[in-house]
């Protein structure tokens, strides 16, 4: 699998695709409403980026950026084959990954300027720890974590946060997270905790993580979030996602759904199952009214975009 995010025209958001997936989305795009990919490697990182735009009966134009205004360049391909096998050299970072299109640089004009926040002491403390705390819980994207840093002091008519000011915090933030991470090593809990909901989802459940924004909410929500013929359900919520990353653990809800409790502890047993299988300790008293709890939990979750 290639390390990327792919971001199409019609919305579609693509996680880790394989190298024969990318060349697929690549051949597909001209017709309206698809007619561009946007690729970004984990973790992303600001203003570095690869991308094509093709309409049906054009050339393709295909761009990279790699970090500052004057690191931006663009190129013309006249098929999809060229335009391949540079974004896949791209995203491997491999030796010469260009050399076959015509580079020239791409100029955007000056940058804009972004005035330094103007909020007290204790407003900017607590806008960067609430940054922060989403950024340890590890489910949110660069652009939405500047949407939060932008919407969370607004109150009534006053918004003392920009977009602009709200994407340098949110930047700045995201690249200590980014440097915190390339420090870790092998394989973390969170990634653990992955790797036994796909297990699950595999054995006919319906497993989402950091699955709506409570228990209220998912218990409305998780019967139409998997397949159809599941015989149950397990997720924790953003609140629980908050619990984990201050290191109290997670809560897991589960249940069947059937709504009978024979079915609901059945679940419950393949849960824990699950989670022991990839090396996670959960706490259950096997009684189908109450919470599993997993814990110990190291919550280092990597960062995508």
């Amino acid at each position: 699998m290639l390390e990327i995010v792919v971001k199409a025209e019609n919305r579609e958001r693509l996680v880790r695709v394989s190298a024969e997936e990318l060349a697929v989305l690549v051949r597909r795009i001209g017709g309206d409403g698809d007619r561009f990919l946007v690729v970004q490697r984990i973790p992303d990182l600001p203003d570095v980026f690869a991308q094509v735009w093709h309409q049906a009966g054009g050339d393709y134009t295909v761009e990279y950026r790699d970090g500052s205004a004057d690191r931006h360049f663009q190129a013309m391909a006249d098929g999809p084959e060229a335009v391949i096998a540079a974004m896949t050299g791209w995203v491997r970072q491999e030796a010469g990954w260009g050399g076959a299109l015509a580079w020239s640089p791409l100029d955007m004009g000056p940058a804009r300027e972004v005035p330094p926040l103007d909020l007290d002491e204790d407003e900017r403390g607590e806008l960067e720890r609430r940054v922060r705390e989403v950024l340890v819980a590890g489910y949110v994207s660069r652009a939405e974590l500047a949407e939060l840093a932008e919407e969370y002091l607004v109150a009534g008519d006053r918004r003392p946060v920009s977009r602009g000011q709200a994407e340098v915090l949110a930047d700045r933030l995201w690249l200590e997270r980014v440097a915190e991470q390339a420090g870790w090593r092998g394989e973390t809990d969170p990634e653990r905790l992955t790797r036994a909901f796909t297990a699950l989802r595999e054995a006919g459940i319906t497993a989402r993580e950091n699955f709506t924004c409570c228990r209220g909410c998912g218990q409305a929500e998780i019967g139409g979030a998997g397949e159809p013929d599941a015989r149950g359900y397990v997720y924790f919520h953003d609140q629980c996602t908050d619990s984990a990353a201050a290191g109290h653990g997670l809560t897991l809800l589960y249940g069947g759904f059937d709504n009978s409790s024979e079915t609901t502890a059945a679940v419950g047993e393949e849960v824990v199952a699950a989670l022991e299988a990839v090396g996670l300790h959960a706490e259950w008293d096997r009684d189908p009214g109450r919470a599993i709890t997993v814990t110990p939990l190291d919550w280092r979750r990597r960062l995508v975009g």
